[in-house]
């Protein structure tokens, strides 16, 4: 086989997703080698002042441990340590709350163990990074926010960006909307504090 030219981003995507018009098996393999080659850039922390709107970076990698219903370690696939990283968009009950652990849980079936895409957005004052994660091309944050078992991250009057998937889940009483206890994590750890 020729040399294969280094790929834009865009390229390198189109590769990936085999969407070069030619066949299946082709496509796949020169997308596998031509990320290989190219890779993902390294990661770094992105900057405060970064425009969350831009993709900072974007990598493939293997969840390896589930912290909580918002919390999570993807190991890239790469290589490097594993990134531990904070579902950016979501806001999930703490594991010592009314539906903390069904969260956390429900975080693991989708997710564990599995192959996903991670878009790192910015970094948390708790050092995690602040990132979109998908799985087969899925929103993990919609998700987890649709079958109730997060909110979406509320900042000051803006409703977060799942919004729509939570006043659904609401109206229909999923998961923690049909929990009358339930509250979110950031007035549960200002009444009760940190969970042990």
């Amino acid at each position: 086989m020729g040399h294969l030219p280094k790929l834009s981003i865009h390229g390198r995507a189109m590769a990936h997703a085999g969407l070069w018009l030619i066949g299946p098996w082709v496509a796949l393999v020169a997308g596998s080698v031509a990320l290989a080659e190219v890779g993902p850039p390294p990661l770094q922390p992105v900057a405060q002042s970064t425009n969350l709107g831009t993709p900072a970076s974007q990598w493939v990698g293997w969840v390896t441990k589930v912290v909580d219903g918002d919390t999570l370690h993807v190991q890239p696939a790469q290589g490097g340590a594993s990134q531990k990283l904070r579902i950016k968009g979501i806001d999930a009950p703490e594991v010592c709350q009314a539906w903390g652990m069904q969260s956390r849980e429900a975080l693991a079936r989708l997710v564990w163990g599995q192959r996903v895409t991670v878009q790192l957005n910015d970094v948390d004052d708790h050092g995690r990074w602040l990132a979109q994660v998908f799985v087969n091309g899925e929103d993990v944050g919609a998700r987890l926010v649709a079958q109730g078992h997060a909110w979406s991250y509320q900042f000051r009057r803006d409703p977060g960006p799942y919004a729509f998937q939570q006043q659904q889940a609401a109206i229909n009483r999923l998961g923690l909307f049909g929990q009358p206890q339930a509250m979110r994590p950031r007035e549960f750890r200002q009444r009760h504090g940190p969970c042990p």
